[in-house]
């Protein structure tokens, strides 16, 4: 099963998502000088669905058996990456947002490197069902040929 290169790719979106977990999304530094991080555990939304990606992903290395169940959930869960980018900047916003409304000045933020895990997730999907699909037309035109 981890033979093929797309259960590499599983497996690799599968630790980035898992990575997103545990390190900072956001950073501010206040006007009095305390920094304040967002993470993926700021947000009990955001953290479902990286959790939802993560075990979909490796839900999907083991139906290599069936190569067309293992590429719709691989699309599905590139549809969830992609919505989980979109919500990860929302509620950066929301958070950024939310610490000026309580009267804190934000002087400085960035984001940090973990931010662009998501991306990184959607990268390795998309090759892991570019894989997936070109094994099944492999499988196809060996049928063909007998």
């Amino acid at each position: 099963m981890i033979q093929r290169i797309q259960s590499l790719y599983l497996l690799l979106a599968a630790a980035a998502g898992a990575a997103t977990w545990f390190f900072d999304i956001w950073k501010a530094v206040l006007g009095d000088n305390t920094v304040t991080y967002f993470n993926a555990q700021s947000s009990y939304l955001i953290f479902v669905l990286y959790m939802l990606i993560v075990a979909l992903a490796l839900v999907c290395i083991f139906l290599f058996k069936n190569r067309k169940l293992q590429f719709r959930l691989t699309v599905l869960n590139i549809f969830l990456s992609i919505g989980a980018i979109v919500l990860q900047y929302f509620k950066v916003l929301d958070f950024a947002n939310a610490l000026q409304t309580s009267g804190k000045t934000i002087t400085t933020s960035s984001y940090q490197p973990a931010a662009f895990l998501p991306i990184l997730i959607l990268v390795f999907l998309f090759l892991a069902a570019r894989g997936i699909y070109k094994d099944e037309r492999l499988i196809k035109s060996l049928d063909r040929l007998r």
